[in-house]
């Protein structure tokens, strides 16, 4: 099992970073890959909450999948599991650093290729999960700031 994990300072307290990121009408925006996001069904927020993804993977094939919020803690966790084609588990942790700023975790778990050629590939399919990752947290993080009304330091921008 592949393992990545990022974390960087938002310029924004916790409740917001997170009220942000829970909001599933915001995956699009931040979420690599991710094109469309639906809610299947009730709740569409919390834990057991599912959604229909669109997923652009490489930025050319299209494909269908599903993420279900299967970790859930206000305003400390949320954790994605990804079924479908593509699959792993997206964590999302938020901690306090101060006044008006908090650390974002993001963490990736994904299963190694199969096969002699997936063999071949790890590395190939390591690097693209660790530039996906680093562009989700990154994409997170300038949303979450452009949400709350600051810049990465905490000032108003």
């Amino acid at each position: 099992m592949g393992h990545i994990r990022f974390a960087s300072d938002v310029g924004a307290p916790v409740d917001a970073a997170f009220a942000y990121a829970e909001d599933f009408r915001n995956g699009p925006r931040w979420m690599f890959g991710i094109t469309d996001a639906a809610p299947q069904g009730e709740p569409d927020q919390g834990l057991g909450a599912a959604f229909a993804v669109k997923v652009r993977l490489f930025g050319v094939i299209p494909l269908r999948s599903s993420v279900e919020i299967t970790e859930y803690r206000r305003n400390a966790v949320i954790g994605y599991t990804l079924r479908g084609r593509v699959y792993g588990t997206v964590t999302l942790r938020f901690d306090p650093l101060g006044y008006e700023r908090s650390v974002l975790t993001s963490e990736a778990d994904y299963p190694p290729p199969r096969g002699m050629f997936g063999r071949l590939c790890q590395g190939l399919v390591d690097a693209a999960a660790k530039s996906a990752l680093r562009r989700t947290e990154s994409r997170l993080r300038r949303e979450i700031e452009a949400f709350h009304g600051t810049d990465l330091v905490g000032r108003i921008a």
